[in-house]
């Protein structure tokens, strides 16, 4: 339930200062060995959820990139795990882990919103993991996964393949299966709405029993084909699971629809730790919307829980939940859902929000650890509700306030918080193939 502003016990300046005392500066992004250096401090959690206040401003792309190296090389973490579809973080898994072409290879994140992920930051990241790997055992390699739900036409077609090469019997009961929705997976909506008005029966039932056929199948397949094709189909298959339902909530409501999103991608987690084996260790890169506290939030005080929330519960302080914030700038967004990505200058932030706090302590960087920060006042500070900025791959700034904020207590919500005064947006791709890169290279064909 949703706790009101308190009166202020202090000014606006008096509060300011209490946060910046608490708060540690950071070094400037292009001194990467040093901004990574100061998230040592998390280095001993089984998993840490990097966020972001927004899908398309750089210096969170590359803050999370540094922290990420940091946690990867000196830490023991082995898996990067995004807000990206499974289809195309595999084509990256691939080229980071210097695995096999899967034959045929496809540019990766071509779907909306490209700039996403298919970014110069990104790719810069994916660089450095596929030569930090080289040196390394197959099984000691950092890989790249996917965590989302969104993959319903290319998880078919993957799973497809998959059966084509080693069982074409159970490939064709497959194909018969997948009929139920392979006239729907360009417009996978189209199928939901189409279920709710009775004018056509749920896929439910067929893609479980496929789903469950593969499972049934595991020893044998792995030994035809391995066991790293065998998983990549096996979630592939989840996924289609996921979807068909996630197709079918989301005209019942957004909260039915966000939670199994969200408890799909964290048992996608699970999944991959579980993969993984005891050593498993997860660096998790997110919106602050999933990878922040849900229950300490207006979202959860209205039913929706998330990846952060789930993962606090499963793993307690061997999960950190670190968001991330900025005051003003520029941002990679569109106005609508499908419309070309524009370069937009984000609005200073509200005088009733956690931002504008953060904007006035008057530090361009800094990081202020939440969850046994230096003063204890300061953690009350940052427990009183106030609102927070949240823009996704849309911007509306002339209706910031009703699209963009929300209630929360910031201290609940994560354990540490990474801050950025002024930043700019990412720099999105193009979709050529880089000069003298292979024909796989994951980016571009």
């Amino acid at each position: 339930m949703s706790r009101s502003i308190p009166e202020p016990h202090t000014s606006a300046r008096q509060t300011a200062n209490a946060i910046a005392a608490a708060c540690e500066p950071l070094p400037e992004l292009q001194e990467e060995e040093a901004f990574g250096a100061q998230f040592d401090r998390f280095g001993k959690a089984k998993v840490v959820l990097l966020g972001e206040a927004s899908h398309g401003t750089s210096e969170f792309y590359r803050a999370r990139a540094a922290i990420t190296r940091r946690l990867v090389e000196y830490h023991g973490f082995n898996i990067v795990a995004v807000e990206a579809d499974w289809p195309d973080a595999s084509r990256i898994d691939r080229h980071v882990r210097h695995r096999p072409s899967a034959g045929d290879e496809q540019q990766a994140f071509t779907r909306f919103p490209t700039w996403m992920w298919h970014n110069r930051e990104v790719e810069t990241f994916i660089q450095w993991l596929r030569h930090h790997n080289a040196g390394l055992s197959f099984n000691q390699r950092t890989s790249f996964r996917g965590l989302d739900i969104y993959s319903l036409g290319t998880s078919i077609f993957a799973v497809l393949d998959y059966l084509d090469r080693i069982d074409p019997e159970t490939a064709r009961i497959a194909r018969q299966r997948y009929g139920c929705l392979t006239p729907w997976h360009n417009e996978p909506a189209r199928y939901g709405h189409d279920v709710l008005r009775g004018e056509r029966d749920a896929c439910e039932e067929a893609v479980i029993e496929q789903l469950q056929t593969l499972l049934n199948h595991r020893l044998d397949y792995m030994a035809r084909d391995g066991e790293e094709a065998y998983f990549d189909a096996t979630q592939n298959a989840r996924v289609i699971r996921a979807a068909e339902q996630y197709y079918r909530l989301m005209y019942r409501g957004s909260t039915e629809s966000w939670n199994l999103r969200d408890r799909h991608m964290f048992d996608t987690l699970q999944q991959l730790m579980q993969a993984k084996g005891p050593d498993a260790k997860v660096v998790v890169w997110a919106h602050n919307s999933h990878i922040g506290d849900a229950s300490a939030t207006e979202m959860g005080w209205q039913g929706q829980f998330n990846i952060g929330e789930l993962c606090r519960k499963a793993y307690g302080d061997d999960a950190v939940l670190i968001g991330f914030g900025t005051h003003t700038g520029s941002v990679a967004a569109a106005d609508n859902w499908d419309s070309p990505m524009k370069i937009k200058q984000v609005m200073p932030s509200r005088d009733d929000s956690f931002e504008r706090i953060f904007h006035e302590t008057r530090l361009p960087r800094a990081l202020i650890e939440l969850r046994h920060p230096r003063q204890p006042d300061v953690r009350e500070l940052l427990t009183q509700t106030r609102l927070e900025r949240a823009i996704g791959v849309i911007y509306r700034p002339e209706s910031e306030y009703f699209s963009h904020y929300f209630k929360a207590s910031l201290a609940e919500q994560f354990d540490a918080y990474v801050w950025f005064d002024e930043t700019s947006a990412v720099t999105p791709l193009p979709s050529a193939r880089p000069q003298g890169v292979p024909d796989t290279y994951p980016f571009g064909v």
